[in-house]
């Protein structure tokens, strides 16, 4: 394992992997933090919740972060832990404090992850002027993530039920900070969730965890996004699910016919009417098709988009 890892971030050469020492590493590590943040401020954003909207930002970001993944990757075959935020050199009595905690990580990892999605934001149907390196987009942090933000949940509808003012103000901060690790959407549907909390409209089972109320509310908004797809354009609601859920993309959308099975379903007329309301004018029925088409084909690919 060690030496896969090895192999992976030194280029099959160790020396020239542990020629820096830990403390050092941890200084190169703070430094790339150091410069993400100032790519995330001068953009405006807190808490690195979103992807900045100029392609040049996230350019910048992705190489970076590229190079703090490296780095850190490095220093956990060093023997880093997160569980350890101070080392001291073997040889001197340097010390480094490490500069970003585990979940700052794991929200840049998210982001990054957005990068080759198309996230949301400015340029998210242009090309992407850089690379993105698949080792990262795969990595697995779901448990660490859930786990992270499942306690602070948890310290929120404690003091919900019993804090003072400022009690419950710093612990729904908390929270809210907690959301950054979340996607674009998750971070929406994260949101409704918690004003419903506030007005009262749930009631919370203690066997249900943060994620598991985060899925239902998923589930729900996308099956109000479907009606109202189903309602504007007429399509058959059972086979649009049945092909989102095989989670195709758009190579293979029309694997065996299955998409052109799918349009043919579509209501031309009541389609008709709808594209013609958005672009007040008369349009004819090979436009209305097309127009149909690239509709249903962005709501499968994205899996459910607000129409």
């Amino acid at each position: 394992m060690t030496a896969a890892a090895v192999k992976l971030y030194s280029g099959d050469k160790p020396i020239g992997l542990f020629a820096d020492r830990l403390p050092h590493n941890l200084e190169r590590v703070n430094a790339s933090f150091a410069e993400i943040s100032a790519i995330f401020s001068a953009a405006g954003i807190q808490d690195f919740m979103k992807l900045p909207d100029d392609l040049t930002e996230r350019a910048a970001f992705a190489k970076t972060f590229q190079e703090f993944n490296k780095v850190l990757e490095a220093a956990k075959i060093q023997g880093f832990n997160w569980e350890q935020a101070i080392y001291e050199g073997d040889e001197t009595n340097e010390t480094v404090a490490l500069a970003l905690t585990q979940h700052q990580y794991l929200t840049l990892l998210q982001r990054y992850k957005e990068l080759s999605a198309g996230a949301e934001g400015g340029g998210g149907g242009e090309s992407i002027p850089f690379e993105i390196d698949s080792h990262i987009t795969e990595i697995d942090t779901g448990k660490i993530d859930a786990d992270y933000m499942n306690s602070r949940f948890d310290k929120y509808l404690k003091v919900l039920q019993g804090g003072d003012v400022q009690a419950k103000e710093a612990t729904l901060a908390e929270l809210h900070r907690s959301f950054s690790s979340l996607s674009q959407e998750e971070q929406k549907i994260a949101e409704i969730f918690l004003h419903d909390i506030q007005r009262g409209d749930v009631q919370i089972d203690t066997h249900r965890t943060f994620r598991d109320y985060l899925a239902v509310y998923q589930a729900h908004a996308k099956n109000v996004q479907i009606d109202k797809l189903v309602a504007l354009v007429g399509v058959n609601k059972a086979k649009l699910v049945a092909l989102m859920n095989t989670h195709v993309t758009p190579a293979n959308l029309n694997e065996f016919g299955r998409f052109d099975d799918l349009k043919a379903t579509v209501d031309q007329q009541r389609a008709k009417t709808y594209f013609e309301g958005l672009e007040s004018k008369a349009l004819p029925l090979f436009r209305v098709n097309i127009r149909a088409a690239k509709l249903l084909q962005d709501f499968i690919i994205q899996g459910g988009i607000v129409v």
